[in-house]
């Protein structure tokens, strides 16, 4: 192999971007030769994904940028018919509706045909046709649940997991011992669509919230009767999605905690959230859980706080994780280089049209909306409420000055306690506001970043916490909206410590919902 100073294609040392790995293909001998031909590389390609070669040389593994070089030997793949392939697991409420969905909205803007569903190799597979009817890419989609999406990739067989929950620490253990030196498995991942779990109840019946804590006792057999709720002298009749469902798993984690009982056997189980609903329709004395409905025979049940603090399932809750049962739909990814066309859908899936695909569907999305200060009457009556010796009034006087003529956007980011780091969520939201910026949304306005905590501790040093976060975000903001020419937008800080919590905190759902970040444009 010939090296020159003047090297005209790009070469990136494997051992480097092992995130960059690509799927194997039959190991045979190439040449890659730069556009000039002043420069060669000889070796034998283990891997293609369409826009990038990885080869084994003399001096190593390289992984090389196709778009700069022509390849000659036996081994050299067809780059214009190159099938971009995907395997895809998880949830079965997402690789069954909402994925096919987004690839028929991808393959419209695209101008391509999406060919499926048709069963191969043990999956649904999809198909983008170009316009001469070769296949440009493959989608092999295993409807599952959380658990077999997070296995299929932990063990190779999967490129992406379509999950509801977070890994767990047992995962997340399997991820970096397997892949060491990539980037951990929380860092690889999108969260493509919102959800929420809710607890349902005919339009017929009279309770009109019910706190966590009962909504658990009732389905781990503690409490039998509408009576203890506060309603009728009835049996409450159970329903639940079925029990490999994500949403089942994750409400069962929650009801359970780290026992090891068990959820009672005396509950219906549902194979759809549209099933769940017509049952739960039909019987007043009925107690559903499940994702948001939007029937019109079933009503979704606000969790009400020991604290007097309630918090209904509506969208903007949801998009800001204001309710604290919000679910994200998350994707995770495989610790290596995606074909270049399954990259650009999963970057299409942050785009309005994909946005619009979602709420059709019926999920939430995460588009940006602006909820004026008139449709926050809710919070300003907790902060009220809310008001101790440590938060007066008076610092809530300053807070809805503050907050006069400003509109609240939906971004809304999150930390765990005692940390800095952002969820998936509010990564996504970062990525969201900074593109806005970038695109001249926000030109002339102020953005005010402020800061809330829970109440644990001292109220002045959640002060100083809060505002720790609120520069946090303005920071990652700016960071991500590198494109946005200075000045376009005023950023601020704001930080209020406890004042206007969102949940009550007996539970660490009702804290973590506290804990928060928002965005104020002025």
């Amino acid at each position: 192999m010939l090296l020159r100073c003047g090297f005209a294609f790009r070469l990136t040392l494997l051992s480097m971007l092992s995130f960059l790995l690509v799927a194997p293909v039959a190991a045979q001998d190439v040449e890659l030769r730069s556009l000039d031909g002043d420069v060669r590389l000889e070796g034998t390609l283990t891997a293609f994904d369409g826009t990038y070669y990885q080869i084994d040389t003399i001096y190593g593994p390289l992984t090389v940028a196709a778009e700069g070089v022509a390849c000659a030997g036996p081994g050299c793949p067809d780059l214009m018919s190159f099938t971009a392939e995907a395997r895809i697991a998880g949830e079965a409420s997402v690789t069954e509706t909402l994925l096919p969905a987004l690839l028929q909205g991808f393959a419209t803007d695209h101008a391509m045909v999406l060919r499926g569903p048709e069963p191969r190799d043990g999956a649904i597979a999809y198909a983008l046709l170009r316009q001469d009817n070769s296949v440009a890419a493959r989608f092999l989609l295993s409807s599952g649940n959380s658990d077999t999406g997070f296995l299929a990739l932990l063990n190779n067989e999967a490129d992406m997991a379509l999950t509801l929950r977070r890994p767990t620490q047992g995962e997340q253990r399997a991820d970096r011992a397997s892949a060491p030196g990539d980037p951990p498995l929380t860092r690889r991942v999108r969260v493509i669509a919102l959800d929420a779990l809710v607890p349902l109840v005919a339009s017929g019946n009279p309770i009109d919230a019910i706190s966590l804590d009962h909504l658990t006792a009732v389905f781990r057999g503690e409490i039998d009767n509408w009576q203890d709720l506060g309603g009728p002298d009835a049996p409450i009749a159970r329903h639940m999605l079925r029990a490999d469902n994500g949403m089942t798993q994750f409400f069962a984690t929650l009801a359970l905690g780290t026992s090891d009982g068990e959820l009672t056997p005396m509950i219906t189980y549902h194979a759809s959230t549209a099933a769940l609903a017509v049952a739960v329709a039909r019987d007043n004395f009925a107690l559903g859980v499940s994702g948001r409905s939007r029937e019109g025979a079933v009503r979704n049940l606000p969790l009400l706080g020991d604290c007097g603090l309630t918090q209904a399932a509506d969208v903007d809750a949801i998009k800001a994780e204001d309710y604290p049962l919000t679910l994200p739909v998350h994707a995770y990814l495989a610790p290596r280089r995606l074909p270049q066309l399954v990259q650009d859908f999963l970057d299409w899936t942050e785009t309005a049209e994909a946005e619009a695909i979602v709420a059709a569907i019926g999920y939430v999305d995460q588009s940006l909306t602006r909820i004026p200060l008139d449709r926050q009457g809710v919070r300003l009556a907790n902060a009220i409420a809310a008001a101790t010796e440590e938060v007066p009034l008076t610092q809530l006087q300053q807070l809805v000055t503050r907050m006069r003529g400003t509109e609240r956007l939906s971004a809304t980011m999150r930390f765990s306690d005692g940390s800095s780091d952002l969820d998936a969520q509010s990564r996504a939201a970062v990525a969201r506001l900074a593109a806005a910026i970038e695109s001249g949304a926000f030109d002339g306005r102020r953005l005010i970043f402020a800061g809330f905590s829970d109440s644990a501790g001292a109220a002045a040093i959640n002060l100083r916490v809060a505002a720790r976060r609120a520069e946090t975000v303005r920071d990652a903001v700016q960071a991500a909206a590198d494109a946005a020419t200075p000045g376009r937008v005023t950023f601020e800080i704001a930080a209020f410590g406890e004042a206007m919590p969102m949940a009550c905190e007996e539970t660490e759902q009702g804290r973590a919902v506290n804990r928060r970040v928002e965005v104020w444009l002025d």
